[in-house]
C-alpha cells in the first residue's frame, strides 16, 4: 500500500465531512489494537474525517465512552448469533442497552460452526425473525450480514435464497459486504439493485486481483485491499448503492498488512476522491 495520506488536522479536531455521506468504520478492522491503543485509535480516525462507527457487542464498554469523547456517532452494532438466538431475556436486555446507547441498527451473522444443513438455516432465519420483534420494539432495525459462503450450494440451494424468503422484510434488512459479494462470483452492484428496499447497510472494502469464485473464508491476508487498490469498481457500486437507497456505509478491512489506522483512513481518501 502507498504510504497513507498525512492527516490533515493536528489530533483531536475533527476534519469536516468531504463526502455526501458521513463514513463510518467496523471496528472489527482495529480489533489488533483495541485494548491497547483505543482511544489513540479513535482519536485518529475522527480527526481523519469518519463520523460513524460500526461497533461489536462485546466491546461497547470500552468504545462507546471514546466515541463520545471524539464525536464519533455509534449507529450500528454487530451481535453474536449466540446471543441473538439464545436466551430472549438476555437478547431484551442487550437490545435495551444498545438503544440507550444510541444505536438504530443490531446487525448479526453466523459463524463458520452455526453453518449446516438448509433446514440449520431455516432454524436461523425464524430466530433472527424473532429476535427482529424484539429489535423494532426498541425503535431499531435488525439487520443480517452476508459472507461468501450463503451464495453457495447447500443439498442443492443457496442459503441467501433461504434466508430471503423466509425473513420478514419488514424486520429483517440487509447488510451487503461488496468484498465477500464478488468473491462469491457476484456482482456487487446489481446484487444492491437486486435487493432494493431490503438492503440498508453496506460494508466497503477492495479486493486483490486474480481471485477466483469461492464461498468459503480462507483467503490469504493479502486478499483483502484498500479502497482503490484492488479490481472492484467503486463509483460503479457507490452508485447502484445511492440508487438503492442504501442508509449507512462502514469501511472495513478484515486483514490489514501494517497499522489499520492508515488503512481505514487510506480508503477514507479514496472514497473522497470519488467524491461519493
Amino acid at each position: 500500500m502507498p504510504d497513507p495520506p498525512t492527516r490533515p488536522n493536528a489530533a483531536g479536531t475533527v476534519r469536516p465531512a468531504v463526502t455526501k455521506q458521513p463514513l463510518g468504520f467496523q471496528l472489527y478492522t482495529i480489533r489488533k489494537i483495541l485494548k491497547d491503543h483505543a482511544a489513540e485509535a479513535l482519536e485518529r480516525l475522527a480527526s481523519a474525517g469518519y463520523k460513524t462507527i460500526e461497533s461489536m457487542h462485546a466491546d461497547n464498554a470500552l468504545v462507546l465512552p471514546l466515541c463520545k469523547q471524539f464525536g464519533l456517532q455509534p449507529v450500528s452494532c454487530h451481535f453474536d448469533t449466540a446471543l441473538v438466538a439464545g436466551d430472549h431475556n438476555a437478547y431484551e436486555k442487550a437490545v435495551d442497552e444498545a438503544a440507550a446507547a444510541g444505536f438504530k441498527y443490531l446487525v448479526t451473522y453466523l459463524l463458520l460452526a452455526e453453518r449446516c444443513s438448509l433446514d440449520t438455516f431455516r432454524r436461523y432465519a425464524d430466530k433472527f425473525n424473532h429476535a427482529a420483534e424484539a429489535t423494532h420494539k426498541a425503535g431499531m432495525q435488525f439487520c443480517y450480514h452476508h459472507h461468501a459462503y450463503e451464495f453457495g450450494s447447500t443439498e442443492g440451494s443457496r442459503p441467501i435464497d433461504v434466508f430471503l424468503d423466509r425473513f420478514d422484510p419488514k424486520l429483517v434488512k440487509l447488510e451487503t459486504d461488496v468484498f465477500w459479494a464478488s468473491v462469491a462470483g457476484q456482482d456487487p452492484a446489481e446484487l444492491i439493485r437486486e435487493w432494493k428496499g431490503r438492503v440498508v447497510l453496506i460494508h466497503l472494502k477492495d479486493k486483490a486481483p486474480g481471485l477466483k469464485t469461492r464461498y468459503a473464508e480462507d483467503l490469504s491476508p493479502n486478499a483483502f485491499r484498500e479502497i482503490g487498490l484492488g479490481v472492484l469498481d467503486f463509483p460503479t457500486i457507490l452508485a447502484a448503492a445511492r440508487e438503492a437507497g442504501i442508509e449507512h456505509y462502514f469501511v472495513e478491512q478484515d486483514e490489514v498488512a501494517d497499522d489499520p489506522v492508515d488503512s481505514l483512513t487510506y480508503s477514507l481518501h479514496t472514497l473522497e476522491k470519488l467524491r461519493f
